[in-house]
């Protein structure tokens, strides 16, 4: 039975939005850039008497190098420092008279039309980041509201049959709904400038604000961790227990609906504030239940370990650069999102301070003057030398002067011999693999002018278009195809080959399922070996720190360890098929504006438990082939030209031994780099 056999649509109105959609695409709109057009009252008229129900869609745009508006910037994005506006930017302004966080006034006149007239009214968000809930959290006149994201090309069908009731939804936000954009602490001071962003929110980000900032709670709509399903679940026996360091909790999770479905149980704790000022509720574990029958109870194991919950100490509070867990007792909440978890009756009651991790000062805060701290006050921060900001000692003039530094692309094939190419017995990549030759033993044999090149982006061969690393033909290293994505592999349109859409990453982390990430990965290696591609320029996996970040689509959670479980589940999947991935953007790349010079300032420890977290647990977890830095300075220096973040912590502290790659034609200097 087909979906055309269970449902009718009203044509003559789907046949209006085809073709001023159409118009609107000739013109040179894009897709979720549409002005609402006003729909005719005689077809209103014909649409409520040939059904009851109105199926109502938002949709927004998302993009890389630029960002929402914000409510503060004059809604000019771009425009402080007199940094132009994009094509794009342009029309988010003719569009959106606050910000396309929220209903413009056109699509809100429809959304009151057709409640008005309708009986029933539906509400799919096709869209790529957090948005406004509060029109239809406060309007009892929409019945139903499906978080549909951005589904790639099964997402239209995928959002019918949930509509429809042939599946049943199971996933849960990977962030939090406030009532207002003003609501997000990172919204204030977002677009103040184009050269910075002072991250004075620290370690409260999303629902570790919520629960912890006095009267925040009173500004959520739904909570992180949330969502409806058209059966209900009863969790019961809860039990917990500490057993070396480990804890481990486990439930009853049972079907008490007539529906099939799934439910995510989540584990949260929360740490005696001490010296260093804790979260409400930090996430520290989750799990998905099997498709539970009507009646079928599954018993759930939840494990945590200490570390994911220990707070790093960057002031010396109480032990300088090391992760600790402050006397006290420490409680857990079992639940199915984070404010309606419950208690459970085990406590852990630490007698003394533990230091869990020593470490060493890594990425210290130069022009960050204060931060928040979890009674609402704020705490002063030591002002310190600006470092090196990745800048040249010596500038070498404008760019067609430096242009005659620059060596060519190497060609991939046919290019003519160098002087060394005569000798038949050159040592090849292929001794290494085979054992016959140390690597470094080949990287010694090799010219410096050769090993310069090797080090810069090689041009495209077949249907890639993202470029290649290595490409010395001479040493038998082969030209290796990197591809971008995350939403799927994202092949050379001109080629006229096709790949597969996937959903965006935000509605991946919305599955609390790393089997389901697992999935997309392998399925993403396939398209890649098949295409002879080498690595996918994936997962990307920044902190969703602000709802106006332009790229968040492409970003998990405002949580580092769902971010963490659920892209690590991607990279063992795209792995498993014997190529790479690239994780990225290495580190605090949440904001696109000016996105190349503009300066992330954060505390060390907001870095390490929010920011880095994620990357760390992919790293130890999964172990991906390449990592790529990102644009953006933190606390002044370039990340490319970063030794504290690539060789102090990737390297150093998290035993990273694979390859890192800058993001492409960044603005720091190569010989730093």
């Amino acid at each position: 039975e087909s979906l055309s056999d269970r449902v009718s649509v009203f044509e003559p109105m789907a046949d209006f939005y085809r073709e001023y959609v159409r118009g609107q695409y000739k013109a040179g709109a894009v897709p979720g850039m549409i002005a609402e057009p006003e729909v005719p009252e005689d077809l209103l008229k014909e649409a409520r008497a040939f059904s009851d129900t109105a199926v109502i869609s938002i949709s927004r745009f998302s993009g890389e190098g630029w960002d929402r508006k914000s409510p503060e910037s004059g809604g000019k994005p771009g425009q402080h420092h007199g940094l132009e506006q994009t094509e794009l930017e342009r029309q988010q302004d003719a569009l959106f008279e606050k910000s396309d966080f929220y209903l413009s006034e056109a699509e809100a006149a429809m959304v009151e039309k057709a409640a008005s007239c309708f009986r029933k009214v539906i509400v799919v968000m096709n869209v790529g980041g957090m948005v406004d809930s509060e029109w239809f959290r406060q309007d009892d006149r929409i019945s139903a509201v499906l978080m549909a994201w951005q589904g790639g090309m099964e997402g239209g069908t995928a959002a019918a049959e949930l509509l429809m009731g042939i599946g049943n939804p199971s996933g849960k936000l990977a962030d939090t709904f406030a009532r207002r954009l003003e609501d997000y602490p990172s919204t204030k001071g977002f677009a103040e400038s184009d050269d910075y962003v002072n991250y004075y929110e620290d370690i409260y980000v999303g629902y570790r604000y919520f629960t912890t900032i006095p009267g925040a709670e009173t500004k959520v709509n739904y909570p992180f961790g949330f969502g409806l399903s058209y059966t209900e679940f009863a969790v019961s026996r809860v039990t917990g227990c500490e057993d070396d360091g480990r804890f481990v909790f486990t439930a009853d999770v049972t079907n008490t609906g007539s529906r099939a479905g799934k439910e995510v149980l989540q584990l949260y704790v929360s740490a005696p504030q001490g010296r260093l000022g804790k979260p409400g509720r930090v996430l520290a574990a989750y799990q998905k239940t099997r498709l539970l029958q009507p009646g079928e109870t599954q018993r759930v194991k939840l494990t945590a370990n200490r570390y994911g919950f220990a707070s790093y100490d960057d002031t010396g509070k109480m032990q300088k650069s090391a992760y600790v867990l402050e006397k006290g007792v420490y409680r857990f909440y079992v639940g199915t999102d984070c404010v309606s978890a419950k208690a459970v009756d085990f406590t852990w009651d630490l007698k003394d301070d533990v230091v869990v991790q020593q470490l060493s000062e890594k990425l210290p805060p130069k022009n960050l003057p204060k931060r928040l701290l979890p009674d609402g006050s704020w705490e002063e921060l030591v002002q310190r030398e600006p470092a090196d900001d990745g800048t040249a000692d010596t500038r070498l003039g404008d760019a067609e002067e430096l242009k005659k530094y620059y060596r060519p692309l190497q060609r991939a094939f046919g290019r003519e011999k160098m002087p060394w190419e005569d000798d038949n017995r050159k040592p090849k990549l292929q001794d290494v693999a085979e054992g016959r030759l140390s690597l470094a033993e080949f990287v010694h044999g090799i010219p410096d002018e050769l090993l310069a090149q090797l080090v810069s982006g090689q041009p495209n061969t077949g249907v890639a278009n993202t470029f290649g690393w290595g490409n010395v033909p001479e040493f038998g290293i082969p030209n290796a195809m990197t591809e971008d994505g995350p939403a799927g592999v994202r092949l050379d349109v001109g080629t006229g080959v096709q790949t597969t859409a996937f959903p965006c990453a935000t509605l991946l982390a919305c599955t609390w399922d790393p089997d389901v990430t697992y999935a997309v990965g392998r399925a993403g290696g396939e398209e890649l070996k098949e295409n002879n591609l080498a690595v996918w320029l994936t997962p990307a996996v920044n902190i969703h720190r602000s709802p106006l970040c332009g790229r968040n689509f492409e970003y998990y959670s405002e949580d580092p360890l769902l971010a963490g479980k659920q892209a690590a589940g991607m990279v063992r999947g795209i792995q498993s098929c014997h190529v790479g991935c690239s994780l990225k953007h290495f580190a605090l790349n949440n904001k696109e504006t000016n996105r190349k010079a503009s300066d992330s300032r954060c505390s060390e420890r907001a870095i390490r438990e929010i920011y880095l977290k994620q990357f760390e647990i992919v790293v130890k977890e999964a172990h991906p082939w390449s990592v790529m830095s990102s644009y953006n300075m933190v606390n002044g220096t370039h990340t490319s030209a970063s030794a504290d973040l690539l060789n102090g912590i990737l390297r150093g502290e998290w035993g990273f031994d694979g390859l890192v790659t800058t993001d492409w034609w960044t603005e720091g200097e190569h010989y730093k780099e």
